[in-house]
Parts: C-alpha cells; sequence; structure tokens
C-alpha cells in the first residue's frame, strides 16, 4: 500500500555553490555529491567536444 508520502512529487534536488550544508542529511549530500559528479562529467564532455571541433576547425584553416 502506497504511503501519502509516494503520491506527492519529489523535489528535484539542485545545489548552489557556497550554500550551508549544516541543515542538510548525509544522504542529501550523498545525492547531491552525486548530482554534481554528473554535472561535471557532462561539462568534461561538452568540452572534449567542443575543443576537437576547434581544433578541426584550425586544422581546415591552417591548410
Amino acid at each position: 500500500m502506497a504511503t501519502e508520502d509516494d503520491d506527492r512529487p519529489r523535489k528535484k534536488i539542485s545545489h548552489e555553490v557556497g550554500q550551508d550544508l549544516s541543515l542538510l542529511s548525509v544522504e542529501e549530500l550523498t545525492e547531491r555529491v552525486t548530482l554534481l559528479n554528473s554535472e561535471i562529467a557532462r561539462l568534461e564532455e561538452a568540452a572534449t567536444k567542443k575543443r576537437a571541433s576547434r581544433d578541426a576547425a584550425n586544422s581546415f584553416f591552417k591548410s
């Protein structure tokens, strides 16, 4: 049987750099670490793609 809490939409996890962490539980901190690690991977992937695009353009125009 579902409880009332199961029917409520979950609040999207967000994190603001520099915010006070003292009120967060260990579980919330762990969720934020996971979120931030995923975001770092996404940013690194975007940077890699942009570098590859830039390098291809530089190579084309140097020829």
